[in-house]
């Protein structure tokens, strides 16, 4: 047993590489897509560090040329399932008395290998099978881990660190346990950092983790859960679950041994879970902690005295980048009829310049949505808007699945502050705007605080400060994670911890210490050096 009070190291965000034409790092990330490209790989499950072969497959294909397979993966049946949760529980024990620094050595390892060895893999990976470009793959699955690993290891040093005052004769300690039960981790496809982050969080506070990835996102979740491995992280601390969605939630949430989940995905998932917690809770030897960063109809709202060319720009960067599969993605922006037209331009000349197809093409913006399901929802979408009398597409519109599903950037001009892509979420490339009267910016900001459910991200765009502070007063609660002359996406970890309300979760910020909270039971122990041998007070007397 080491003794010592232990500080991590200071963490900083790791650089962005620019994959510049002829730099080291782009020859090596092409060669690593080459590779992956003439390789299929087999996905098996891992619980209790064993890998698992069910025989019961899906395919894993790249969604901008879904003909081409990049394996296949197997999925969990209700044997795997609760031997996934046996191996959660049964590892609890050596896992959570390992002293906290041995922990989170094992995730500051992780952050060096995703570094240096893993990084051209994962970001391969992310970049096949969740059609990203090497920049989107590159702020996602490499730097943000990266900077999850290194601040929740400080973030956690800082949470135990955190202990009560003592009277004299008295010694009072906080413990910072985890949770009475296993953590139920339910990753989306759209950033490999959450999927890493979903499952190692809670394992970092000494929770062991049955996670279940994104059936879009397997490859490069597995990847993760490999180099997990390497860096030292004990058989059982997180299982590897792939499988459906409906099948595994419902063995895991009627486990009376549950106790917690940490969620991202769709709104309607996370509020049937939230249901299915609570008609089960007189079962359950715990209340599970439920954490969720769920949908977003995030905003960019632009007043009269806005940058015309700040904010075209953020409006493409924003709605656009990774094809609007963002959490944090602009879905709806309020524009002032002044300046409509100039920004419409703006908006349009530099979208015919961005180039959409495979992602191993450097010079193409945009790849392909994730599936055809989320092609369907677009094209619908765009469809109705074309034949509605409420809105007209101004941009873009044209979808094409024959090779991979892809959906040209598109901006639908509503009439109706309240027509349905103003409200509904898309998950795509498409933008939907509303012009306001410039003389009545109130009534246009009030549309925006409540014209929709979710409140996650939102931008304003002013040079104004008088009206920056009405802006940013009124739409307080509009949204988690605020932009001021900023597009609403791009958070960045130990800068911008992220999460929102309302139907857009719970708020408990990942990338800070308040989502390390969550998975942490305090106790508070008092030990009295001198303790009372007589019953009578002194007022007795």
């Amino acid at each position: 047993m080491t003794h010592g009070t232990f500080h991590t190291p200071v963490p900083v965000n790791e650089p962005v590489r620019d994959y510049a034409p002829g730099s080291p790092e782009r020859d090596s990330i092409v060669a690593e897509l080459k590779e992956q490209l003439g390789t299929e790989v087999e996905v098996p499950l891992i619980i209790g560090g064993e890998e698992v072969f069910t025989g019961n497959t899906a395919k894993m294909v790249c969604p901008h040329d879904h003909g081409h397979t990049l394996g296949t993966f197997h999925l969990a049946g209700p044997e795997e399932i609760q031997r996934s949760m046996d191996a959660a529980t049964a590892a609890r024990h050596d896992w959570e008395r390992l002293p906290w620094q041995e922990r989170a050595a094992v995730f500051l390892r992780a952050s060096e290998l995703l570094r240096t060895t893993w990084r051209d893999r994962i970001n391969a990976s992310t970049m096949l099978n969740q059609s990203k470009t090497v920049h989107q793959a590159e702020i996602d699955s490499a730097c943000e881990l990266i900077d999850f690993f290194r601040f929740n290891a400080h973030y956690a040093a800082q949470l135990y660190a955190e202990q009560p005052m003592s009277s004299p004769g008295v010694w009072n300690r906080l413990e910072h346990r985890p949770l009475d039960g296993f953590v139920f981790a339910i990753s989306p496809f759209n950033f490999t950092s959450i999927a890493g982050n979903l499952s190692s969080a809670p394992a970092l506070m000494g929770n062991t983790t049955v996670w279940k990835p994104a059936s879009t996102s397997v490859l490069s979740n597995y990847y993760l859960m490999k180099m997990f491995e390497e860096a030292g992280l004990p058989d059982g601390a997180i299982n590897f679950l792939p499988g459906g969605g409906a099948e595994v939630g419902k063995m895991v949430l009627d486990d009376p041994r549950l106790g917690g989940v940490h969620f991202t995905g769709s709104t309607a998932v996370f509020q049937d879970i939230w249901k299915t917690i609570g008609n089960n809770i007189s079962r359950m030897k715990q209340y599970p902690r439920i954490v969720g960063e769920t949908g977003g109809k995030d905003f960019i709202f632009a007043h009269p005295s806005a940058d015309q060319d700040a904010l075209a720009v953020a409006m493409l960067r924003g709605a656009f980048e990774f094809q609007g599969q963002k959490c944090s993605a602009a879905s709806r922006a309020y524009i002032p009829r002044s300046m409509w037209d100039d920004v419409r331009q703006r908006l349009a000349a530099d979208l015919a310049d961005v180039q959409m197809g495979d992602v191993c093409d450097f010079t193409n913006f945009l790849g392909a949505v994730i599936d055809a399901k989320s092609f369907k929802k677009q094209r619908d979408a765009i469809a109705a808007a074309k034949a509605s009398s409420k809105a007209e597409v101004v941009i873009g519109g044209e979808c094409d699945d024959s090779k991979g599903w892809f959906v040209q950037p598109t901006v639908i001009e509503a009439k109706d502050p309240s027509y349905d892509t103003m409200c509904t979420e898309l998950f795509g490339p498409v933008l939907t705007v509303h012009v306001y009267d410039d003389a009545h910016l109130g009534e246009a900001l009030d549309q925006c605080a409540n014209g929709s459910e979710y409140a996650l991200t939102g931008a304003i765009f002013a040079n104004d400060r008088l009206a920056i502070d009405e802006m940013t007063d009124v739409l307080r609660f509009a949204a988690g994670n605020f932009y001021v002359n900023d597009k609403p996406t791009g958070a960045v970890v130990g800068q911008q911890p992220f999460g929102g309300s309302r139907a857009s979760g719970t708020n408990d910020k990942a990338g800070s210490v308040l989502n390390l909270t969550r998975w942490v039971s305090p106790r508070t122990i008092k030990e009295t050096f001198t303790p009372a041998t007589d019953w009578r007070y002194p007022f007795l007397g």
